[in-house]
């Protein structure tokens, strides 16, 4: 059975993932962090819509870098 990934905009992924909007906003990767555009999240082309984040692939990535720390 495939499941669909599940995007949610800032607020809701930080509540799912148990962090900060500001958090999730730093780690991107054109902030200097770890989480790849197209991948973990994704950027509409209008300046005001919402940063969708892909939850499960960020909470495996925020797991792995927690478990190499």
């Amino acid at each position: 059975m495939l499941l669909t990934p599940i995007w949610l905009p800032t607020p809701a992924a930080a509540l799912a993932l148990g962090r900060s909007t500001s958090y999730l906003k730093r780690l991107r990767d054109t902030h200097g962090g770890f989480l790849e555009s197209g991948k973990h999240y994704c950027v509409a082309p209008s300046s005001n819509a919402p940063i969708t984040w892909h939850v499960e692939l960020v909470r495996q990535e925020l797991n792995r870098r927690g478990m190499e720390g």
